[in-house]
């Protein structure tokens, strides 16, 4: 007899969990959203020039 899905994954959360793990829900950009791309192009081009950012950048 085969185990459902739901099981499956019930299981591998439970072997997560004892190998000391725990879940956690995160909250990203949307990166299909209208506009992403070019508003991370305006962040990008102005800090392009920042002394403080280059200075990361050589790091």
């Amino acid at each position: 007899m085969s185990m459902s899905g739901a099981m499956r994954v019930q299981k591998h959360h439970a072997q997560l969990r004892a190998a000391g793990l725990r879940p956690i829900q995160i909250w990203v950009p949307d990166t299909r959203r209208p506009g992403f791309a070019e508003e991370c192009r305006r962040q990008s081009l102005s800090l392009r020039d920042d002394p403080q950012e280059r200075e990361v950048g050589d790091s």
